[in-house]
């Protein structure tokens, strides 16, 4: 009596493990047979206006910014994941709303040129998830002395 409670327990136990284990994705879903969502289709694509600017002649000390325009020239919502410079006097700021197809969007850089004499170059790398995924911009300015 008791090897078959014990047989109909294991019975029972693999049973669980079974329909479990087809529950969590074991199975074959709609991806893995070959059809993808509408989205999955769409791809969007980053367009800047231009990739660098110069802010000429400046004084040291002065904090001057840009902002450079895009424009999502894809097929799917456009989203900036990140922007980092390559210098802590430089500061990206941008939308972290999706951007849709044919849409436009802006990154303003502030930099402060405090400390900084001659000519300067800082870069900003963007991501996203357009087919594009990485974008380097770049701004330089010929910074003089305050004297």
């Amino acid at each position: 009596m008791k090897s078959v409670i014990h047989n109909i327990s294991l019975q029972a136990l693999i049973l669980m493990i079974i329909v479990a284990s087809s529950c969590r994705g074991g199975g074959t879903g709609t991806a893995e047979a070959g059809i993808q969502d509408d989205d999955s289709t769409s791809v969007p694509e980053i367009t800047f206006n231009t990739l660098a600017h110069d802010f000429g002649v400046i004084t040291e000390g002065e904090k001057v910014a840009y902002v450079f325009t895009f424009t999502n020239s894809g097929s799917g919502s456009l989203v900036i994941n990140s922007a980092t410079t390559s210098c802590g006097c430089t500061v990206p700021q941008y939308s972290r709303k999706p951007v849709l197809p044919g849409g436009k969007g802006t990154l303003e850089v502030v930099f402060n040129t405090s400390g900084y004499k001659g000519m300067q170059t800082k870069t900003i790398t963007v991501q996203s998830n357009a087919m594009t995924p990485v974008i380097v911009l770049a701004i330089k300015a010929d910074i003089k002395s305050e004297n």
